[in-house]
């Protein structure tokens, strides 16, 4: 029974067993970007074509950008977004030590 197999156990641990987590996650934080991005353009009044100007890209482009169901965006898109707001990127990478 897979209710009780994951009593007690995380939702990240769940996503790992089902191999979901790399995706879930990508997935999760395309839409953050995507929505602080939205937030910020509202907040300045800057219509997809002006930011798309300021970006010296595409309005599709700029579309996929702001699309929070695709995962796909790369640093240099990204960096043009966060500039083009008056913003800058920062990134991290975690790693989780392997238990010994």
């Amino acid at each position: 029974n897979m209710a009780k197999k994951n009593i007690g156990s995380n939702f990240d641990d769940f996503l790992k067993e089902e191999g979901l987590f790399e995706e879930t996650t990508a997935v999760a934080i395309k839409r953050y970007i995507a929505f602080q991005l939205t937030e910020k353009m509202s907040e300045e009044r800057l219509s997809k074509a002006e930011m798309a100007r300021r970006m010296e890209t595409s309005r599709s482009a700029l579309d996929r950008l702001l699309d929070p169901e695709n995962p796909s965006v790369t640093l240099q898109t990204l960096q043009s977004a966060a500039q083009a707001l008056g913003g800058r990127i920062k990134i991290e990478l975690e790693f989780q030590r392997n238990a010994a």
